[in-house]
């Protein structure tokens, strides 16, 4: 029932990541960068997308995806249409790995993970679930703020 409802909540972030994708008034404006912002839109649903595919599609679901990290930031003017093809993938991987996996499993072990980014050696696979909703949460956020940024 838990991992149930964590697919659940990471679908419904992956469908409002496509819905901002698509509120773009030009696909021009999702690389746009200005100011302050460093980030691109169309570069953070990139790096959403293989962070989620990577952290929990591999090392979870053994989907065999591989991560390029750097080029989720240096990729430009992927189309849209690519874009929602990679979140609809992403998702999928997502859920179909966590439903998966049973309530038992979530206070097992979780290994590979950037443990500069947690300041904490040991955590359970439920922790790190929790983490990336809210890294997904942080970036969805920023690109709603992006986009609204570059009307």
């Amino acid at each position: 029932m838990i991992t149930a409802n964590i697919a659940a909540i990471f679908e419904r972030e992956l469908n409002k990541l496509a819905e901002e994708i698509k509120l773009y008034t030009t696909e021009e404006s999702i690389w746009m960068v200005k100011g302050d912002i460093k980030n691109s839109g169309g570069n953070l649903c990139l790096h959403i997308c293989g962070n989620l595919q990577h952290f929990i599609g591999t090392v979870l679901g053994n989907t065999g995806y591989v991560r390029n990290r750097d080029k989720e930031f240096s990729d430009k003017n992927v189309p849209v249409a690519e874009l929602l093809n990679e979140i609809e993938a992403t998702k999928k991987a997502v859920v179909k790995t966590l439903q998966a996996i049973p309530d038992s499993d979530l206070d097992k072990e979780y290994t590979d993970f950037p443990i500069h980014l947690l300041g904490k050696e040991n955590i359970s696979k439920f922790y790190f679930l929790t983490h990336l909703v809210s890294h997904l949460g942080y970036h969805l956020g920023q690109i709603n703020y992006h986009r609204r940024m570059m009307l």
